[in-house]
């Protein structure tokens, strides 16, 4: 009796098993979120329930005594997740939070226990609309705020969109958009005030390129390094070529160690000049031109630059974390840039 032989597709295995992954993703996913709403909710109502019983007033003097004796009493039966810290987290939580909307579930329980220390609630309120457009994990919404990044977005802010960010949070709807000043790339393996070439500065922000798109914010895929352009016999190579797709622009970026030249802004003008007319399709805005430097030398580009510029611009990048004073000096001297336009 002859055996009968089976000759299996290992393509429709490789299809099936794809398949099924995708559903088991899909499904975890789903019994995460509802897990994680569940516990949101949960944690909302304890905090509601425990500032209820102080009549609104969580600084009245029972309300210590009070969450100690419940959380004695729920640990026992449910364990470590209520103690009495973390109920007054839940406190917290509710006290800044108690419009609740249906954003509050596109957050992690680990989110909100870093929101609920920012006290001002426009900048908690924009720090978390960024956590849900950017997909910030925990670790990204400690760095954005250590580097203040609500701060340097407000200094380049007109009265008019300040609202707009604790609202909506960090929305681009034009060029200038983009710029942060200054940018901070402490990620990068540079120490401040060594000696360093501008090809260092590249090759280590390629080396961390996720980091760096997170530091240039939403919306920038990469597109390369060293793009020859060539103009007759002679080749250009900007250092850095991004795409933003909410600008629907292309990006290119010169790094600088030093003060930024005319000689600088005239050849990023050119790189713009010839993205606009050469690269970029009748669909898409102009082209954006960022010189980033350790000294952006302001004087020099507002009078190399036409008035109504709107596409090159100039910022400055520190490779360490700046103190808050410093930050502060920065977005004063930026105010008053602002006032004097």
């Amino acid at each position: 009796m002859k055996q009968e032989i089976i000759i299996i597709d290992n393509t429709k295995v490789d299809n099936l098993y794809n398949d099924i992954k995708l559903l088991v993703e899909e499904s975890r996913n789903r019994v995460y979120k509802t897990v994680n709403t569940e516990m949101i909710n949960l944690y909302w109502n304890i905090g509601k329930m425990i500032v209820d019983m102080q009549e609104g007033n969580p600084k009245a003097k029972y309300g210590d005594y009070l969450i100690e004796r419940v959380s004695d009493k729920l640990s026992l039966e449910f364990g470590k997740g209520f103690s009495n810290r973390n109920i007054k987290r839940m406190r917290k939580f509710y006290l800044c939070y108690s419009n609740r909307t249906t954003l509050l579930s596109q957050l992690t329980w680990s989110h909100y226990l870093e929101l609920i220390k920012i006290d001002d609630v426009n900048k908690r309120n924009f720090y978390m609309h960024e956590c849900i457009n950017s997909n910030w994990d925990v670790r990204e919404l400690q760095r954005q705020r250590t580097t203040l990044l609500y701060e340097r977005l407000l200094a380049s802010k007109d009265k008019n969109k300040v609202f707009e960010l604790s609202t909506v949070g960090h929305k681009l709807s034009e060029p200038k958009d983009i710029i942060k000043d200054p940018f901070v790339l402490e990620f990068l393996d540079i120490k401040e005030n060594t000696n360093y070439l501008e090809s260092d500065l590249e090759k280590n922000i390629l080396n961390h390129l996720k980091e760096f798109l997170l530091e240039l914010g939403k919306g920038f895929t990469y597109v390369g390094n060293q793009v020859r352009i060539t103009l007759d016999t002679e080749h250009y190579y900007p250092d850095l070529v991004f795409y933003n797709r909410i600008l629907k622009c292309f990006v290119i970026i010169d790094l600088k160690i030093g003060k930024v030249t005319h000689k600088d802004i005239g050849q990023m003008q050119m790189y713009v000049n010839y993205y606009d007319r050469e690269i970029k399709d009748n669909k898409e805005n102009k082209t954006i031109g960022i010189l980033l430097s350790t000294d952006k030398n302001e004087t020099i580009v507002k009078y190399t630059l036409p008035e109504d510029n709107q596409t090159i611009f100039s910022s400055e990048f520190r490779l360490t974390i700046p103190t808050e004073e410093e930050f502060i000096n920065v977005i004063e001297s930026e105010k008053k840039n602002l006032e004097l336009v």
